[in-house]
C-alpha cells in the first residue's frame, strides 16, 4: 500500500510571518531528495503556503512511521537553524519539544497522512492552509462529500449514492466520533459548526469502504498552553472514481467562507484560494491563503503538482475575499472581527482578566433588613 504524507510546521517567517525563505527551501528540497535516493521515500515534493513548509512524501511505511515523522522533525531543524542565522520571525515556533520520541504527536508540526492501494488512476489534491485553524476545512469537507448542491455525484454516481463517514474528533476532551452521511447530516452540522473544537479528521467511502480524505488536526496552543502561532492546516482528498470529481473537490473554495485566524491568530477573516505565488499573506497577516496542489500518483510517484487555484475561475472568490476584509476590519477589536472571548483564552485575555479580577465590583443589591431572630 501507498502512504501520502504532509508534514509540515512553521520555523522561521520571511519577512514577518508571509512567506518562507528560499534557503530554507532549498534545505528541505535538498533533504527530501536525499531520503528518496536513501529509499526511506519513494517520492517527495516542497511546498509552502505563507510561512509554513510542507513535505509532501510517499512511502510505504504506514501513517505515524518513527522513521519519516524522525526524517521530518530533523529536516525541520535545519529549516531552524537557516532561520536563526538569518534572523528571520519565529524560527522554530512550531517546534513545541527539544526530546524528540519518533513521533510527531503533541510536538508542534502539523501532519495529515492517508494509507491506500492505488487505483489504476490515482488524482489526489494537497490542500496547504496558513493563518488559520485545523477546524477550516470542515465547510469544504461537508460539502465535497455529503452537500448534493455543490457535488452533484452524490446523487447520480451509484458509488457514490450510499454516502460517506466521516470521522470527528473533539479537541477539548481528546474524544472522536463518527458520522454517517446523509443519514447523521444533521447531527454532525451541530458538531462541525464549532469548528474551534470539533474537526472532521477523516472522510472514508461507504459504499467502497476506502479512504478518501485526511486532515491535519494538531492545535498549537492546546498543545503549548499558549498562544504559538495558528496551525495552519493541510488536507489530503483523493478524487474520481467513486469519490468527488476534481471539479467538485475544488468547488467550495469558489466561496471565502470566513475562518478563525488572521493577525494573531485572534481574528475572523475570509478564506482565499490563491496559487502559490499569491499563497503570501499581508494585509493584517491575511486574508487567510489556501493553495491546491494536484497530483497523480502511480506507483508511489508523484506527478506534479499542478497549480490548482492559480487560475481565473477563482478570480472572482479572491475579489469577495478582499470586500469580505474590508467589512470585519471595519470592526476594529469587536466581535464578529475578533474572535469571541471563549476562543481567546491562549492570548492576553487570560492574563488581563487576573489583573483586572479586584476591579470588578458586585451589582447585587446589599441588604440592609435587620437578620432574622
Amino acid at each position: 500500500m501507498t502512504t501520502l504524507s504532509i508534514i509540515k510546521a512553521d520555523t522561521g517567517g520571511f519577512v514577518g510571518h508571509s512567506e518562507v525563505h528560499p534557503d530554507m527551501l532549498a534545505a528541505a528540497t535538498a533533504a527530501v531528495a536525499a531520503a528518496t535516493a536513501d529509499g526511506l521515500l519513494i517520492d517527495g515534493k516542497v511546498s509552502r503556503c505563507g510561512d509554513d513548509i510542507s513535505l509532501i512524501m510517499t512511502h510505504d511505511h504506514g501513517p505515524d512511521a518513527e522513521r519519516v515523522h524522525t526524517f521530518a522533525w530533523e529536516t525541520f531543524l535545519r529549516t531552524t537553524e537557516i532561520a536563526k542565522r538569518l534572523g528571520l520571525y519565529g524560527a522554530g515556533q512550531d517546534l513545541l519539544s527539544d526530546a524528540f520520541s519518533g513521533n510527531l504527536r503533541g510536538m508542534g508540526p502539523g501532519y495529515a497522512e492517508l494509507e491506500f492501494t492505488e487505483r489504476p488512476s490515482e488524482p489526489v489534491i494537497c490542500f496547504l492552509a496558513d493563518k488559520t485553524e485545523p477546524g477550516a476545512w470542515n465547510l469544504p469537507l461537508y460539502k465535497m462529500f455529503a452537500d448534493p448542491f455543490n457535488t452533484a455525484g452524490l446523487v447520480i454516481d451509484e458509488k457514490m449514492h450510499d454516502g460517506f463517514r466521516f470521522e470527528v474528533y473533539d479537541l477539548y476532551e481528546e474524544k472522536r466520533i463518527t458520522f454517517d452521511t446523509p443519514r447523521d447530516s444533521y447531527d454532525m452540522l451541530m458538531f462541525i459548526g464549532a469548528p474551534a473544537r470539533y474537526v472532521v479528521h477523516s472522510v472514508e467511502s461507504i459504499k467502497l469502504g476506502i479512504p478518501a480524505a485526511a486532515t491535519s488536526t494538531q492545535r498549537l496552543s492546546l498543545i503549548a498552553g499558549r498562544y504559538v502561532g495558528k496551525d495552519d492546516p493541510v488536507m489530503i482528498v483523493r478524487c474520481q472514481s467513486g469519490l468527488p470529481a476534481v471539479g467538485e473537490v475544488l468547488e467550495p473554495f469558489a466561496f471565502p467562507y470566513a475562518v478563525a485566524g488572521c493577525m494573531r491568530g485572534s481574528h475572523h477573516a475570509p478564506i482565499m484560494p490563491v496559487g502559490l505565488a499569491q499563497a503570501t499573506p499581508a494585509r493584517f497577516d491575511g486574508p487567510p491563503r489556501v493553495a491546491a496542489l494536484g497530483f497523480q500518483i502511480t506507483q508511489g510517484r508523484l506527478i506534479g503538482p499542478r497549480d490548482m487555484f492559480a487560475d481565473p475561475s477563482f478570480d472572482r472568490a479572491r475579489s469577495q475575499a478582499n470586500e469580505a476584509m474590508d467589512y470585519f476590519r471595519r470592526h476594529g477589536p469587536f466581535e464578529p472581527h475578533r474572535l469571541p472571548l471563549s476562543d481567546l483564552e491562549y492570548t492576553t485575555m487570560s492574563a488581563l482578566e487576573s489583573k483586572m479580577a479586584d476591579r470588578w465590583e458586585s451589582m447585587r443589591p446589599v441588604s440592609t433588613a435587620p437578620a432574622p431572630a
